[in-house]
């Protein structure tokens, strides 16, 4: 049976009724024909409470293995709840820490590299009929240390595991549908895109987006490991991340504020002169201005101030996106 990863957020693991919704997803891909590996996130804002109450404890003093010791109970917390809920759905389950899952760091506390993966615990239970729901975000080093993989760090977990385990797909599951066109907060007719390059999510990431970890996403890219990103909480597909991608030219659009100025991007593949010289155009119709900044082929960002950046950005959306 083909493997699937499934990475479930931390905002998809907020609370019982969405614990008990991960739980249904999981077993649902059984009767897609794969065989399910979970990997959580901790829950929502949980990492953060962990870290002022080490804060208030400690003040200042403290110590990074003790840190990463107490960061990885919240992943822990989610993969026992979801072991839970899956067996309540009437499938063996078994919660395994990142050490238990047979995940393998060097030492370095909070921003640990994983150096391989021993996958003959995660084999056997799954020979067996279990369901793995792996603790995300953690491993263990060659002195026995808990370690962290940096913020964002389970989704390196999902995409190492993938690889270990030569999964067919990785689903990425999160409280959004997948990656659009634009914020729809900002533009309501932005598109969810069906396909995107690993190159173009990464240049989102650099560029302000808040998408993946950018470990995770170049990782996956040097591995060739195909990502679903998709919602947590509907089963419709979401963006595809692969070599490819889409088709060249402008897939989406960023903005990122800084102080009184903002970088606003094209992100595509096989961006050029032509592109650029219509975003020019485009802003000096709306009457912003804005001076482009950093151009390469998968990026073009022009800076303008921030009270304008919405501007710019809903008028290149109309040109290269909706027009």
């Amino acid at each position: 049976m083909k493997i699937i990863i499934i990475k479930f957020g931390g905002s998809s693991l907020a609370d019982p009724d969405k614990i008990r919704r991960a739980a249904a997803m999981t077993v649902a891909s059984r009767r897609r024909g794969f065989s399910p590996v979970a990997v959580v996130s901790a829950p929502a804002e949980s990492t953060d409470d962990l870290l002022s109450l080490a804060s208030l404890t400690a003040g200042d003093c403290i110590p990074p293995r003790e840190s990463d010791a107490l960061l990885a109970a919240g992943e822990q917390f989610s993969a026992a709840l979801l072991a839970m809920a899956i067996e309540a759905e009437g499938k063996k389950a078994v919660s395994l820490t990142g050490s238990q899952a047979g995940i393998r760091t060097d030492n370095r506390f909070s921003a640990a590299s994983v150096k391989n993966v021993d996958t003959r615990r995660l084999k056997k239970e799954i020979r067996d009929g279990r369901i793995p729901v792996v603790a995300g975000f953690q491993g263990i080093s060659a002195g026995g240390d808990i370690t962290t993989l940096g913020r964002g760090g389970s989704d390196l977990t999902a995409v190492t595991l993938a690889r270990a385990l030569g999964a067919a797909l990785t689903e990425f599951r999160t409280d959004v549908k997948g990656i659009y066109s634009a914020h729809p907060a900002i533009v309501p007719q932005a598109r969810k895109l069906k396909n995107i390059s690993y190159q173009e999510v990464i240049a989102l990431a650099r560029l302000g987006t808040d998408v993946r970890q950018l470990r995770a996403i170049d990782y996956a890219r040097k591995y060739s490991i195909p990502l679903h990103l998709r919602s947590s909480f509907h089963d419709e597909p979401g963006t595809m991340v692969t070599a490819t991608g889409g088709k060249p030219g402008v897939s989406c659009l960023s903005v990122k504020k800084e102080g009184v100025s903002a970088l606003v991007s094209l992100i595509g593949r096989g961006l050029g002169a032509k592109h650029t010289a219509a975003a020019a155009r485009a802003a000096a119709s709306a009457g912003v201005s804005a001076a482009a900044e950093k151009i390469t082929s998968t990026a073009i960002s022009f800076r303008a101030s921030a009270a304008e950046a919405e501007t710019l950005i809903k008028a290149l959306h109309a040109v290269f996106i909706t027009g």
